[in-house]
């Protein structure tokens, strides 16, 4: 499957590890972009990530325009609780990069504006509900994708 889930900023180790393993267990590609609010080193990333963690294909890039330069994706869809459209109207292609901003601040303003129409959100019905867990979203949008690229396949 051609897939990549791209992880902006992410601050929290655990939640970093869960996407890892995902990744693995989606055949996907786990791209991180700097600054990262861990060390990968550290034994909270490898926890989370379990035995899985040393099976990700995992790419850590300098910034934003370092990822587009050595991925090339071919679509990108981004998870944001700021997206007008629900996850499920995204028509993922082969090639799609799920982008996801950090636990406190989400995207970096630059992304939000110059993305306004690949912006997505998971539809959350519940009258306190703000937004889930980052690993959560990306299991969420991920599944989709993975659905939509083997219906296909």
């Amino acid at each position: 499957m051609e897939l990549d889930i791209v992880l902006v900023s992410p601050e929290i180790p655990h939640n970093t590890g869960a996407v890892g393993r995902l990744c693995v267990c989606l055949g996907a590609r786990l791209h991180l972009i700097r600054p990262l609010g861990f060390s990968l080193a550290g034994r909270q990333v490898k926890r989370s990530g379990m035995d899985y963690w040393e099976h990700v294909d995992l790419s850590v890039h300098n910034d934003w325009a370092a990822y587009l330069e050595v991925a090339h994706p071919r679509q990108l869809i981004f998870g944001s609780t700021r997206g007008t459209r629900s996850y499920l109207e995204c028509e993922i292609q082969p090639g799609c990069a799920l982008v996801f901003g950090n636990e406190g601040h989400g995207l970096p303003d630059e992304l939000y504006e110059q993305y306004a129409h690949h912006l997505y959100h998971l539809p959350m019905p519940g009258p306190h509900a703000r937004s889930l867990n980052l690993s959560m979203s990306v299991a969420a949008f991920a599944y989709e994708a993975h659905r939509q690229l083997t219906m296909v396949a």
